[in-house]
């Protein structure tokens, strides 16, 4: 008998996890290793969008967001001369030095997560990326622990 799979809340969702997987399984290895970001997305519930939550306090947060995400561009491009995700092998190299405890968890990530090769570029364009947001000038280890979260989407 089917079993309701978590993370819907509505219950639509009736396939048993081994059907889901089967589902996932359909998109390869290769294709997915081609994603940057891959994240699961709860649905949300009425009241996200009805409003119950106090506007302004959002408005403030959101201005924020907005002036960090503005200003990473600009801390890529007088980096660089470009963004980040556009950086070939040796630009990587050269623009996305770790923290020796960065590098330390992206070791440990390729050997328990059994990454490929392509993710390196990838997770350490993804990590700068999150470094930049943060106004940080180096790729610290919980910058490199965010990146790959962002690489793992549950496959089962």
């Amino acid at each position: 008998m089917p079993v309701r799979v978590p993370g819907h809340g509505s219950g639509k969702c009736h396939g048993t996890p081994e059907l889901i997987a089967r589902y996932r399984g359909r998109i390869s290895g290769p294709l997915l290793d081609r994603i940057d970001l891959r994240i699961e997305v709860p649905a949300l519930g009425a009241d996200a969008f009805i409003g119950t939550a106090d506007r302004a306090a959002q408005s403030d947060t959101r201005a924020v967001v907005r002036e960090r995400v503005a200003a990473a561009p600009e801390r890529q491009s007088a980096r660089q001369g470009r963004p980040n995700a556009w950086l070939q092998p040796r630009e990587v190299e050269r623009n996305c030095a770790l923290d020796t405890r960065g590098t330390e968890l992206l070791k440990a990530a390729f050997a328990r997560l059994s990454l490929l090769a392509r993710a390196y570029h990838r997770i350490l364009k993804v990590a700068r990326t999150i470094a930049d947001l943060a106004r940080a000038d180096t790729i610290a280890a919980n910058h490199v622990a965010e990146a790959i979260g962002y690489r793992r989407m549950d496959r089962t």
